[in-house]
């Protein structure tokens, strides 16, 4: 029997859950989470750092830290694809009638993710 590979299952899964969570807004399906959420100061930012900041380092994770030199920088390549995806996704809400399209829901994202990813490269162990 083969051996599941980590490195794939763990950000596959987690695309997975969040893209739930994203279909679950989407469609105002505004469960209990949501409402718990929505009642902490600022929760829906710290969510939208964790989800985006997990999600890259995990996919980070899965492509061994790679990074790729962007815009000046040394990018983690997981990193940027989840930036890409956030952007997109943060986009798309400006057409749909039950979200909203908010510029610091991405810069929550970006935080996130930055973070995440300086905090997994320094102590994730890729051996």
């Amino acid at each position: 029997m083969k051996s599941i590979n980590l490195r794939v299952i763990l950000p596959l899964g987690f695309f997975i859950f969040i893209s739930f969570i994203i279909y679950l807004a989407d469609t105002a399906d505004y469960n209990f989470a949501f409402r718990v959420i929505g009642h902490i100061p600022y929760g829906d930012k710290i969510m939208h750092g964790l989800l985006y900041g997990v999600m890259a380092l995990l996919l980070n994770y899965g492509l061994d830290f790679k990074s790729y030199k962007f815009l000046g920088f040394n990018m983690q390549i997981g990193a940027i694809v989840v930036l890409t995806f956030a952007g997109l996704e943060e986009i798309t809400q400006y057409w749909l009638p039950s979200r909203t399209c908010d510029v610091w829901d991405f810069v929550a994202d970006v935080a996130g993710v930055l973070i995440f990813s300086i905090l997994g490269a320094k102590y994730v162990d890729i051996r």
